[in-house]
């Protein structure tokens, strides 16, 4: 168990890493920092769907020796990428569209290693099920985001003060090779597990497999809370304050609503208290919305937008919480809460600059939310 929860942890915490340290080395070569972070962001909410995509056909396609053989070969050619720097002919030349360019660069860097990472909570998970009867795997996912809040709040305090660019590449790399060890040794214990492919060992009572409508569910819930931390992030740094790392407030609140709401289950998420603290959540968001930012009162109008947003976000997860299935199906669920993330960011960080005139998708996702 220490292993697969090391391995986890480890993993969440180079996946948010990464994401920084690629930022920034390529922001100067594109500027615009809120256009670049959100093409990022959909790139990488792209390949946790497909990173929980492969582990999801992994454990049903695969007996227990081919998932060890297969992401055993992946991780050793993941290390090809390394180290993660940029090729300085990926800088864009000319007045063109940079969202193409600035995708395909971060593909080209980091696109096997981020899909590795990404897929190692529901893969891990899943062989913990398989392994370990009576545990409780969705307490990993719990743990797998505290290593994402771990990776975010250290970037700012312990990396980014220290450490150029090309020397948080390397050092990135350098965590990204222990992993790949962990990794590997908690793939090469999984495999000696006499559960044929497409199963897990779970209680003998459970639930058949979710519905189309339960994984619809899963997927708004999630595609809410996606779609609302990347539009309360736009509107915190474009038209509330232009303050360095203020995007990291809505990103702590996102996550640490994860934390508590697989961690405890019931004991953080009171769905009574949540429903009828919403409406005025809602409320003090239109009005904020209405009136405009108050210079005079910016930490008023910052902590209230922080504080509507926590509450939204733990009415999504301690939702998906509370309609979590049977460990059986965790990498169904996985997969849906991943494709809810994606469609989110892609509506925020894509489709949106393209509907619509102004940042009215903050708008447009309280209103789907309700």
């Amino acid at each position: 168990m220490p292993l697969f929860a090391s391995v986890i942890v480890l993993g969440a915490f180079l996946l948010f890493q990464v994401q920084f340290v690629l930022a920034r080395i390529i922001l100067p070569w594109f500027g615009g920092a809120a256009a670049v972070w959100a093409t990022c962001m959909v790139f990488f909410q792209v390949f946790l769907l497909l990173g929980y995509l492969y582990s999801h056909l992994l454990i049903r396609r695969f007996p227990p020796r081919g998932q060890a053989a297969l992401h055993l070969a992946l991780l050793l050619a993941s290390l090809c990428f390394l180290p993660v720097l940029p090729s300085p002919s990926w800088k864009p030349s000319g007045a063109v569209n940079p969202v193409a360019r600035i995708l395909g660069l971060l593909a080209a860097t980091v696109g096997l290693p981020y899909l590795l990472l990404s897929a190692t909570g529901p893969l891990v998970s899943a062989w913990c099920a398989r392994r370990y009867r009576g545990e409780i795997p969705y307490r990993l996912y719990a743990l797998s985001n505290a290593g994402s809040m771990l990776g975010l709040l250290s970037y700012p305090v312990g990396v980014e003060p220290f450490l150029d660019s090309t020397r948080q590449a390397h050092s990135w790399s350098a965590g990204y090779a222990a992993f790949v060890c962990l990794c590997a040794a908690a793939a090469i214990r999984s495999r000696n597990d006499p559960t044929p492919a497409g199963t897990l060992r779970t209680e003998p009572s459970e639930e058949p497999s979710p519905g189309v409508r339960k994984c619809l569910l899963w997927v708004a819930l999630a595609a809410c809370g996606s779609a609302l931390l990347l539009s309360f992030t736009g509107h915190m740094t474009q038209n509330v304050a232009a303050i360095p790392f203020l995007w990291m407030l809505p990103l702590s609140v996102y996550l640490l609503s994860f934390i508590l709401c697989f961690a405890e289950g019931e004991r953080f998420y009171r769905r009574p208290v949540i429903l009828a603290l919403l409406p005025a959540a809602f409320a003090g968001c239109g009005w904020l919305l209405r009136a405009g930012v108050d210079f005079r009162n910016l930490p008023v109008s910052v902590s209230a937008l922080t504080v509507a947003l926590f509450l939204f976000c733990m009415f999504c997860h301690g939702e998906l919480a509370a309609g979590k299935p049977a460990p059986g199906h965790l990498t169904v669920f996985y997969l849906m809460i991943s494709l809810g993330g994606a469609l989110g960011g892609a509506f925020v960080g894509l489709a949106a600059p393209f509907l619509f005139p102004g940042l009215v998708e903050i708008h447009a996702s309280l209103l789907a939310l309700a």
